[in-house]
């Protein structure tokens, strides 16, 4: 039951996140579809022992593939997908405990759930370009 709440919620969190941003109506279920595919390998990945860092690059690299993807399909800019398609991997419950451990000033836990939050932040930039590098490297050769 667990896994199906992260998906539903995954699903809906991504495709209205598309709908905040004025993507098409038509392409909300793609939108959505990207992050629930890329929540779901990171939700796996912590449930393989993976740390949240590179559960995050694995996962950020399948968001671009599948925006790609859906990029290509529907002839549409890939931003209509990666973006709406990260925001659940986004660590935005870290950076606020981080911050309200600065408040209660308890400064050793909130720099460590700062850097936390800062390294998921550079593993989801890192995914996005890796994957880019790579499509651009594939469509080279096939040139």
């Amino acid at each position: 039951m667990y896994i199906v709440a992260q998906i539903i919620t995954s699903f809906i969190a991504s495709a209205a996140f598309g709908f905040v941003f004025n993507v098409p109506m038509r392409l909300l279920p793609h939108c959505g579809t990207v992050g629930m595919a890329g929540w779901i390998v990171y939700v796996v990945g912590i449930e393989l022992n993976l740390d949240a860092i590179p559960a995050t690059l694995i996962a950020a690299f399948l968001v671009t593939v599948l925006s790609q993807w859906f990029s290509k399909l529907n002839k549409t800019p890939i931003i209509l997908f990666s973006v709406s398609g990260i925001i659940p991997l986004v660590p935005g419950g870290l950076a606020y405990d981080a911050m309200r451990h600065v408040v209660v000033d308890q400064y050793d836990t909130a720099v460590q759930l700062a850097v936390k939050a800062f390294m998921i932040s550079g593993a989801i930039a890192i995914g996005l370009v890796f994957s880019e590098v790579i499509n651009q490297i594939i469509r080279r050769s096939e040139r």
